[in-house]
């Protein structure tokens, strides 16, 4: 039997989720993915978006950091529920 985490696809987060969707990540992050998430919270989506596409790039290359690429992945397939 397997005891994995396995990460439910959620798609209808609104802005407060994903905001602390976010916020979670940052805190179990190191510094250099932690920097590139600061100040996400309460920004335009298209800013969100470069930020997500920042943090995934960096994360892409750690493969210790799976988990954590996982959760940023289901957050940028949230972002268009951004108002």
């Amino acid at each position: 039997m397997s005891h994995d985490k396995t990460l439910k696809l959620v798609t209808n987060l609104d802005r407060a989720a994903i905001e602390a969707r976010i916020a979670e990540v940052r805190k179990a992050a190191p510094p250099e993915l932690a920097a590139l998430l600061a100040g996400a919270e309460g920004q335009p989506r298209a800013a969100m978006e470069q930020k997500m596409k920042a943090a995934l790039k960096w994360t892409g290359t750690k493969p210790e950091h799976k988990n954590l690429m996982a959760q940023l992945e289901m957050i940028e397939l949230n972002l268009p529920n951004l108002k």
